[in-house]
């Protein structure tokens, strides 16, 4: 069994700043790309960003200079620091991450639980 388990949303004026992490546990042989997505009400769920297993990044237009996106290989985790944010960056931040475990032969998609990040201005 894999588990993703976000932690670090919340309320933050615009212009502040939060940092977002998500940790992988369970039976985990290797990690592919990891990221984040974000849906706001009324929204289709978009990517945010995500990093490669060697830390190559992409990011969605709108959070580009704004955003960077980390992770730790050693310990199954990735990072979103957010700064400058923007009221339109409000939405429900979700981690997702491609992940080989030791039963499998292939790769498999799993998702945090989510975590509320609301940008007030």
């Amino acid at each position: 069994q894999v588990q993703l388990v976000e932690s670090g949303g919340g309320l933050v004026q615009a212009g502040g700043s939060l940092t977002l992490s998500c940790a992988a546990s369970g039976s985990i042989r290797t990690i592919g790309t990891m990221g984040f997505y974000r849906q706001a009400p009324g929204k289709q769920r978009e990517l945010v960003a995500h990093i490669t297993f060697g830390g190559t990044t992409n990011y969605a237009d709108s959070v580009k200079g704004r955003f960077t996106i980390s992770r730790d290989n050693a310990k199954n985790t990735v990072s979103l620091q957010m700064n400058t944010l923007k009221p339109e960056d409000t939405a429900v931040y979700y981690c997702s991450s491609s992940i080989r475990r030791f039963s499998d032969s292939g790769y498999s998609d799993y998702w945090g639980q989510g975590t509320q990040v609301t940008v007030s201005s």
